[in-house]
């Protein structure tokens, strides 16, 4: 077993910031959701997959997929949302024992009408405040450590 590489200072700073402002951002979006459409953060999040996806329909393990959720909190929240109206489950026309997830009229106006207040939360809290230098770090920090995350996870760890 190898030797634990502690936490240096600054590294500490900088990963207990991205914590806090993760923690922050959601929290606020989240109430932002809540309050202006009666969505939360992982409606929206389930609508945005399938509303991003041709025919607003996918397969469970692909929401999960795309979602990175485990399976029970997918099945328990879908559960929830289609109780609501906004999904439904329908069988696969591909496989006769599998399941397709699908947006309702419902889903697509609640996130038609939520959808921009979001964006207005998120330019306001977080995108207002970053240059696009910023951003183009941003976005390259986030995509090296998703290359890491993928390949660690193909590898098994």
């Amino acid at each position: 077993m190898s030797a634990t590489r502690w936490l240096d200072d600054e590294e500490q700073r900088a990963w207990r910031a991205f914590i806090r402002m993760h923690g922050r951002l959601s929290a606020r979006l989240n109430r932002q959701l809540q309050a202006d459409s009666g969505l939360s953060l992982a409606d929206y999040e389930v609508l945005v997959q399938l509303t991003d996806a041709p025919d607003g329909r996918l397969r469970p393990f692909e929401l999960q997929r795309g979602l990175q959720w485990e399976q029970s909190r997918l099945s328990h929240h879908l559960t929830r949302m289609q109780r609501r109206g906004l999904v439904a489950r329908e069988e696969c026309d591909e496989d006769g024992r599998g399941a397709v997830v699908a947006l309702t009229d419902a889903g697509r106006r609640a996130i038609v009408a939520a959808a921009p207040g979001h964006v207005d939360t998120v330019r306001r809290l977080f995108l207002d405040e970053l240059t696009r230098d910023q951003l183009a770090m941003l976005r390259q920090v986030s995509d090296q450590v998703l290359a890491r995350l993928d390949a660690t996870t193909e590898a098994g760890g």
